[in-house]
C-alpha cells in the first residue's frame, strides 16, 4: 500500500515498485550520453493498483519494439501499490533505455554520463 498524497509522491512508490519487480533490467550506474530511447509514458491506476490505462505523452517512435516492452513490463507489474490516500492514481515517469535492454526511470536514475 502507498501512503502517497500527491500523484508526485506515487511516482517514487510506482517506480520503486517497477525496479522491485524487474532488479536484474535496471541499467546499473550513469546512462550512457546517447540512450536507445527516451519515453515519457502516463499511467493510470485505480484503488486496488490495477492498470486501468497507459498514455505516452512522448513515444520513441523510432523504437517501436521499446515502447511494447514498457508497455509489457507496466502491465507485468501490476498490481501497484495501492494508492489508499488518493483513491485512483494518474502518475508519470519517464523511461530511459539503454541499447542493452536495461533501463531507468527518471524518478530513481543515477543521472548520465558526459560525453
Amino acid at each position: 500500500m502507498s501512503n502517497a498524497v500527491s500523484p508526485r509522491d506515487y511516482r517514487r512508490d510506482g517506480a520503486q515498485h517497477i525496479y522491485s519487480k524487474n532488479g536484474h533490467r535496471i541499467y546499473k550506474g550513469q546512462m550512457p550520453p546517447l540512450m536507445h530511447a527516451v519515453g515519457v509514458l502516463q499511467v493510470d491506476l485505480d484503488r486496488n493498483g490495477q492498470v486501468r490505462k497507459l498514455n505516452w505523452m512522448r513515444a520513441p517512435k523510432h523504437a517501436p519494439d521499446v515502447v511494447r516492452e514498457i508497455e509489457r513490463t507496466v502491465m507485468a507489474a501490476a498490481p501497484f501499490p495501492a494508492p489508499a490516500r488518493l483513491g485512483g492514481v494518474v502518475y508519470t515517469d519517464v523511461w530511459l533505455w539503454d541499447k542493452s535492454g536495461n533501463f531507468q526511470l527518471d524518478t530513481l536514475t543515477e543521472g548520465q554520463r558526459d560525453r
